[in-house]
């Protein structure tokens, strides 16, 4: 067997934590204050929820299909976050790294996420990146 299948399951289990820390900090920002907050709100409980079933599908297997949401969630939920510090979301802004220490702990879930998709995509096989010659 390969040290790279050897590491497929490590990084699925990594990639599932990550998504599932992102939906666990969405989740509680929610019931907390967010889902008081028009649209944003339900914003939140849509990016957790995503987050949450991504997680659990991830772990039984990574199709294509299924790394390609996860992306999407990650990015988008970065992208909120960056809209909501500079042109704000449906009229709500927040500014630096508050609410703290969620919002630092979603960014760093957030780009570990979009970092383990990229090396899943460089160094499973059967990705294009793998198959190409050294």
């Amino acid at each position: 067997m390969s040290a790279r299948r050897l590491h497929a399951p490590i990084l699925r289990v990594a990639l599932a934590a990550t998504l599932a820390v992102s939906g666990y900090i969405h989740a509680q920002l929610y019931v907390q204050e967010y889902r008081f907050i028009h649209v944003v709100g339900l914003l939140f409980l849509l990016q957790a929820s995503a987050s949450f079933a991504l997680a659990v599908l991830l772990l039984i297997g990574m199709p294509p299909l299924l790394r390609a949401a996860a992306a999407g969630v990650a990015l988008g939920a970065l992208a909120g976050f960056a809209a909501s510090r500079t042109v704000g979301v449906f009229g709500f802004s927040e500014h630096g790294l508050q609410p703290a220490p969620q919002a630092l702990v979603s960014l760093l879930a957030e780009a570990g996420t979009l970092l383990l998709l990229a090396v899943w995509q460089t160094s499973m096989p059967g990705s294009a990146a793998a198959r190409r010659p050294g």
